[in-house]
């Protein structure tokens, strides 16, 4: 599995040259599946879950980028129905769109859908916006706990790469400064990237690159 992992999308050249080149082929010739399952444990999430799946929200490009196909999977329907309905569509695809939201609440249906489990054998390339890109570290950090899974919990998230994420970096009408950013990275024990959304992480086989056309951080342990 490679990985795209995004503030804010596909939002500019230089992140739609590195998801091209994940790829392996143009945009109009990859199918995809968008994951909304994130946003709905925010107070607009039916409001935005409709916007992402039909392409109306500019500030976070992925679904309208021209693909050859595009299926929405939503996490919290699988555990009701037989894994041969929904896994060949996840195995057949070119690449899962994880939207933001609420990274916790992402993590508990990964797990509780078995999406968790599948994503480690996929053939595929993995892009995350924001919540979908925090989910797939290791921690993301008692500053982003919102949502709590039934019986509590903590941080915890995927743990599939080792790295931590604090997107949204100096977003205007948001707290996500730099100096929040050194604050939510002192109390990690592992390394962190602050970035903005003119920023992505390029995952391939474990190698981090930055693709980025804005400006980011890299916090050591």
């Amino acid at each position: 599995m490679k990985l795209l992992l995004t503030d804010s999308g596909i939002i500019n050249q230089s992140i739609t040259d590195a998801l091209v080149d994940l790829l392996g082929k143009p945009i109009a010739e990859a199918g995809a599946l968008y994951v909304p399952t994130a946003i709905y444990a925010k107070p607009i999430g039916a409001e935005m879950a409709y916007r992402t799946i039909s392409g109306q929200e500019p500030r976070s490009p992925m679904t309208e980028l021209g693909w050859k196909s595009v299926g929405v999977l939503e996490l919290t329907a699988l555990p009701s129905l037989d894994r041969e309905l929904w896994m060949p569509k996840v195995r057949e695809a070119d690449v899962l769109l994880v939207g933001g939201g609420d990274p916790l609440y992402l993590h508990y249906w990964m797990e509780q859908s078995g999406l968790a489990e599948l994503l480690p054998s996929l053939d595929v390339v993995y892009v995350g916006l924001s919540a979908g890109s925090m989910v797939m570290t290791p921690r993301i950090g008692a500053s982003f706990v919102g949502w709590t899974p039934p019986g509590g919990g903590d941080d915890s998230t995927l743990g599939l790469v080792d790295f931590a994420i604090f997107p949204h970096l100096d977003y205007p009408g948001m707290d996500n400064t730099m100096a929040e950013a050194e604050t939510w990275a002192a109390d990690l024990p592992i390394q962190a990237y602050a970035i903005d959304n003119q920023t992505a992480l390029k995952v391939v086989d474990g190698t981090v690159e930055v693709v980025s056309e804005g400006h980011w951080r890299l916090f050591d342990a």
